[in-house]
């Protein structure tokens, strides 16, 4: 199915009001998800309103207000109350860069919230203002350690961004073989997963999405990958919320933002942070290779062409289920 950018928008805010949201925290859910889309992420865009609403099927609205628990000049913890992520770390990443702007840097934590969605969002918001930033959160129990048959660690992303005079810098990752959002929508379309990146609950190698919801993710990037989830899993822990979440609830984010200016002083870093990338983007490619990139330059691009075509494609079962939301919320 393919919608307007407008059209996906307004679809996005009006399943999120009529699953319950107010239309503050729909619009913000609706921008992260529609933007996800723009970039050709399609795991991390519409389909995720379907988990939201999947997720209070089974929980009930649990939601209390989100609030402020412990703030100085350059730090804030905040109760996210239940609220969707993309509210919740939306509104923390706000604050940080308040702090950084006054105070030349920043740290703030967000607990008891979920589904945080894509960092390179929020990195975007620091880069905009001409800052750097960090972001780690980490989750429930999906992921399997390095070597283990069971799962531990949340899928843990973890990010990074740079401000440029073209296209800001931003490394976004998750710490594991395949995103959990990327798993329920290869279930919901009835796709089987890539080979080696869950295994089931016996720890036999699996490509079936249910049995890698019963069993676990593979963590990415063998020991490597696995020793910085630790690193994420613990960095969401300093949130105050639990070490590992109990299931699709009380995750946590935490958001570093720094302004590069306390350092150097000359207003150079964007000029300097081009350099490398016109660096890297010069090397010369392997053979069959278009290119070097940088990271965050393929997202960019996608979101330049489909922002001028003015359209994205919306899987059709992702499509129906919206509607379905829409129409039970006009009941």
């Amino acid at each position: 199915m393919r919608l307007t950018v407008a059209q996906a928008n307004d679809l996005a805010i009006a399943a999120m009001r009529a699953i319950g949201y107010a239309q503050d925290e729909a619009f913000a859910t609706a921008d992260h998800l529609v933007d996800a889309a723009l970039r050709g992420v399609t795991f991390g865009s519409l389909p995720r309103i379907l988990a939201i609403a999947e997720r209070f099927e089974k929980t009930g609205d649990r939601r209390t207000g989100l609030k402020i628990v412990r703030e100085t000049p350059v730090s804030a913890l905040l109760d996210g109350g239940d609220h969707v992520g993309y509210f919740v770390a939306r509104r923390a990443t706000e604050i940080a860069i308040e702090k950084a702007k006054q105070s030349g840097m920043s740290m703030v934590g967000a607990f008891n919230t979920w589904y945080t969605g894509l960092f390179a969002y929020y990195m975007e918001m620091a880069t905009r203002e001409g800052l750097v930033a960090f972001a780690a959160g980490n989750g429930p129990a999906i992921v399997a350690p390095e070597g283990a048959t069971e799962a531990r660690l949340g899928t843990n992303p973890i990010a990074f961004g740079f401000p440029a005079l073209d296209d800001p810098v931003i490394w976004d990752i998750g710490t594991c073989a395949i995103m959990h959002g990327e798993l329920l929508l290869h279930q919901r379309l009835g796709e089987p997963l890539p080979e080696g990146v869950a295994i089931d609950i016996k720890g036999e190698p699996t490509r079936d999405p249910a049995a890698a919801l019963a069993g676990a993710i593979k963590a990415w990037g063998g020991h490597k990958g696995s020793g910085l989830s630790i690193v994420v899993q613990l960095l969401g822990a300093m949130c105050g919320g639990p070490v590992i979440s109990p299931g699709m609830s009380d995750m946590a984010y935490f958001v570093l933002v720094m302004d590069p200016e306390l350092l150097i002083g000359d207003g150079t870093f964007p000029e300097r942070a081009a350099e490398l990338s016109a660096s890297i983007r010069s090397a010369r490619p392997e053979p069959g290779r278009p290119g070097v990139r940088m990271p965050f330059d393929r997202s960019a691009a996608e979101r330049r062409r489909r922002m001028a075509e003015g359209e994205i494609d919306v899987p059709d079962i992702v499509h129906s289920g919206l509607m379905h939301l829409v129409d039970r919320g006009r009941l």
